[in-house]
This record gives structure tokens, sequence and C-alpha cells, in this order.
């Protein structure tokens, strides 16, 4: 193959590696052929519902003239913030130099790149037309750059999913080649992935706040709740992610990174109700026809009510899983940690989605009550579009997994010394310890 460090060798390898890893993303045990196989039949559910939804028109969704974003738009808000919330893992990795957040530092990287495709997915069912998603291309479309948000927000999400795309491949190549990644290759990117984290739920937020004729969103704690939340929403799933890979892979999970997320998860699940207090003081103290959308989200208006069973939902599994996280003798117990970490993310996809979204339509800027329920045919290609995530998800974790844990190499990669196998070996010692 000749030498291993020149261009020469990696035109020869990197076929290889990708024969490779398509090979590992589709072999696998009868969990993971059930897994994928309910996973495909819910995304090819929601695949046929939005291809009546193309031929039929907006008019099958539940959306109006009124009430112009819905569901879609609600889960492309919350699927930002999921990926927003995977920097919550490469902070005290790369800036604190923690060891047990380097070992599983991939998994919140990993997540970052399938939520992404679940938000721009979100985008691309929410248009009429998706012919004329080419706009949104820059350098093709007619962007109205700089001025439009929409500009900015289209160009941190493409961003943030290349940074981490680009982190990714390199370190899952490095370690098939069975050599030590080279700092300059990927630190950069590390470090601007970080600031980026942060710019994508920014500008998703400033996107809302901008409209100025929607009071609803007119707050200037709408940023920073969305951070909050998603240092919520993040933590949660890859602390439930990570219980998996330990339950039904070889990667031993450092017990200190589990710890450290649950510690995140307290301070951020505070905050974040904190922010909501803050805003219901602000909206119901002063009063004011500002406040009727408020109104209408937390008590109903005129006799409709429609979102209030959803968001005294979302604060009564927020507040519960903020016990938990705040109480050891609770937290001990697995299953209701877990419990809290699925009810946590439960109630910001419902506070961040249904809770947010539809309230900044009803009332409409003519004052008019124009309720919104999202029919089957949205439901079903919300469900198809979280199934095609966590379809990358799990392909991707299997693959990187399997190249961090030894399991696949390169025919010629030199035998893996102490300090590449620390992912798997003393990863597991260290867990046992504890």
């Amino acid at each position: 193959m000749g030498d291993r460090n020149g261009a020469a060798g990696h035109r020869l390898t990197y076929p290889g590696f990708l024969l490779r890893v398509l090979d590992r993303a589709t072999d696998g045990t009868w969990r993971f052929y059930t897994w994928m196989f309910v996973l495909t039949a819910i995304a090819l559910v929601g695949m046929n519902a939005w291809a009546q939804q193309v031929a039929r028109g907006m008019a099958l969704t539940g959306m109006s003239d009124h009430v112009s974003w819905g569901l879609y738009i609600a889960n492309f808000t919350f699927a930002v913030g999921l990926a927003a919330g995977g920097v919550m893992m490469v902070i005290p990795a790369y800036l604190f130099h923690d060891r047990d957040m380097h070992d599983v530092v991939i998994v919140g990287e990993l997540l970052a790149i399938a939520a992404i495709v679940m938000a721009l997915g979100f985008v691309v069912v929410d248009l009429g037309r998706p012919d004329r998603a080419w706009h949104l291309v820059p350098g093709i479309g007619k962007f109205h750059w700089p001025i439009s948000m929409l500009t900015w927000d289209v160009v941190v999400l493409n961003g943030y999913f290349a940074l981490n795309l680009h982190v990714v491949g390199y370190l899952i190549y490095t370690r098939y080649l069975g050599r030590r990644p080279d700092p300059r290759w990927y630190l950069p990117f590390v470090f601007v992935s970080i600031v980026w984290a942060f710019s994508i739920h920014t500008v998703t937020a400033f996107l809302y706040a901008g409209l100025g004729g929607r009071p609803f969103w007119n707050n200037a704690l709408l940023a920073p709740r969305f951070l909050a939340s998603a240092f919520v929403t993040g933590p949660a799933f890859i602390v439930l992610t990570l219980q998996l890979v330990q339950r039904f892979t070889r990667f031993r999970v450092p017990a200190g990174a589990i710890d450290l997320l649950v510690s995140i998860l307290r301070i951020a699940s505070l905050v974040n109700l904190f922010m909501l207090a803050a805003e219901l003081f602000t909206d119901f103290y002063t009063g004011g026809h500002h406040a009727a959308a408020a109104r209408y989200l937390w008590f109903g208006l005129h006799g409709h009510r429609e979102l209030v069973p959803w968001i005294w939902s979302a604060l009564a599994l927020n507040v519960g899983a903020a016990v938990v996280f705040l109480t050891p003798a609770l937290r001990a117990h697995r299953a209701v940690l877990n419990g809290a970490l699925v009810a946590t993310f439960a109630g910001v996809w419902i506070e961040k989605g249904m809770g947010l979204i539809i309230p900044g339509f009803i009332p409409s800027t003519l004052h008019e009550l124009v309720p919104y329920t999202p029919t089957l045919a949205e439901w079903k290609v919300t469900a198809g579009v979280w199934a095609l995530g966590l379809m990358v998800f799990t392909v991707a974790l299997k693959v990187a997994l399997q190249a961090m844990t030894g399991e696949m190499r390169a025919p010629d990669a030199p035998p893996l010394d102490e300090a590449e196998e620390a992912p798997s070996h003393e990863g597991s010692s260290h867990a046992e310890v504890r």
C-alpha cells in the first residue's frame, strides 16, 4: 500500500474504509434489524403522508392563513435545540480536559448530526412547494442576505452540520487506520463548533423574536431560554443513549460521564424553570392586550382551551423531573432517573413546540381566534422525520463505536496500544471502581 502517511496511502485506504462502513452499517444482531425495521416502516408511512401533502396541498394539514406554522416548525425548533445540546459533552471534554467526557464525546457530536438532519427535514416538509427549496442554497437561491434572519438560520444550521461531520468523520477514520488523530485537523473545528452550537439556537430564537407583529415572541429571554432548554434535552437524550450503549455494545461508558451530564441537567432544568417563571410574571402581572397569547396558552381565551392541557402537562413533567434531579435518594434509582429523563425530554418538547410556536399566531394580528390542531397527516409526517433522524443516529453510532473499540480496523492497522484502547478498557475499569 506504500507509505501509510502519504497521499497515495490515503487514496488506497479511503475506498476500503467506506466499504467497511457500509458493511458495518447494514450488519448487526436481531435487535438491530428489528429496531431498523420499525424505524423504516414509520419513515415510509411518513413519506407516504408527505407525498399526499405535496400532491393535495397544505390544506391537508391543520394550518391556515392565520396559523401558518404548526407541528412541523414546532419540531424544527426542538430539533435545533437537541443539536445544540450536544455541545454539553464537547465543552468539558476539550475545554476542561475531562477524560471521561473525552471518551464519549463522539455520542454528542453524532446526536448533533442526526438532529440537524431532522431539523432540515422538518423545514422541507413544511414547504408547500418543496421544489423551490433551492432558493435556500447560498450562491444559487435568491437570498435576502444579510437582512433576512432565515438566511442566517440556513447558514448556521448547515455550517454546524458540516463541522460535526468533519470532526466525527476524521476521528473515526484515524481510529480505523490505527493512528493517533492530528490535533491540527480536528481541534480548531471542535472549538469553532462550540461557538457555532450557541449560534444555531440563538439565530433560531432571533428568527421568532424579530417578528414585530407577534408579541408573544418579542421577548429578550427567548434566546437564553432556548439555550437553557437545549442544555436539558441534549444531556437527557445522551444519558439514555449511553445506558443503551453500555448494555448492548462492547464500548465501556465511564460512570463519571453520566454523573457529569446529570449534574448539568440539575442546573439547566432549574435555569429553564426560572426563566419560565420570569416570563409568566411579565405576562400576567403587567397584563395588557399583548398578554392575550399567554392567557390563551395557559388558561384559555373566550372558550378556546386547545393548548391548556399541553402546557400544564409540560410544566408538570419539567417540575417533576427537576425534583428527581435535585433529590439524591430519587436519582440513585436508575429507573426513577430514567423516568425523569424521559419526562423532561417530553416536557421541553411540548414547551418548545406546541407551547411556543402556536400561541405566537393566536390571537392573530387581526385579533381573531383561529384554533389549530395537527391533523393525522401531520403526525404521520412528523413521526417519519423523527424515524429518519433516529435511523441516522443509530447507524452512525454503531459504526463509530465499532471503530472506537477496534472491531472495525484496517487490515494492516497496527495493534491498539493502551492509549488508543482507553475508551474500551480504561473506561470499563473506571466504571467498575465507581
